[in-house]
């Protein structure tokens, strides 16, 4: 084995290293860089333990399966429920934080929407609005003001 493949998983097969399996984050001209992410039954883990395996001894590195593809169905809906609802209350507090922008961008969108009888705009001015508004939320809810 001279040269692994960036996120590549591997098993040490001797005791030089920890057990675990690694990911390769780096290589280089005669070395490899590895990043260990799962323990020694092969669930993920998250070390932060980097090694640097130097070419000549990647011969001791088996093969692996990702760690992240064992983990159950319902074990990855929750994980994803749960980020959803903290992505969306970060996104909440974000556009509470700048209220008057917030308005503004919300009344451009709300004027898009429901403008058509109510201003005597263009559509294309309407439409630019709804777009601005909703890049404008966007923009705010995801920290960048």
């Amino acid at each position: 084995m001279a040269s692994l493949p960036m996120r590549d998983h591997v098993r040490p097969t001797t005791g030089d290293y920890p057990d675990g399996i690694y990911r390769v984050v780096g290589t280089g001209d005669e070395s490899t860089t590895l990043l260990r992410v799962g323990d020694a039954d092969g669930r993920r883990t998250t070390t932060g333990e980097i090694v640097t395996v130097a070419d000549d001894d990647l011969e001791t590195f088996e093969p692996v399966e990702n760690p992240d593809g064992n983990r159950p169905l319902s074990a990855t809906v929750a994980s994803t429920a749960r980020m959803s609802y903290w992505s969306l209350r970060a996104f909440g507090q974000q556009l509470a934080a700048q209220p008057l922008p917030t308005a503004v961008a919300l009344a451009l969108v709300l004027v898009g929407f429901v403008g058509e009888g109510v201003v005597p705009f263009p559509e294309i001015v309407l439409t630019v609005s709804v777009l601005v508004g909703s890049l404008g939320l966007a923009f705010i809810g995801g920290g960048r003001l």
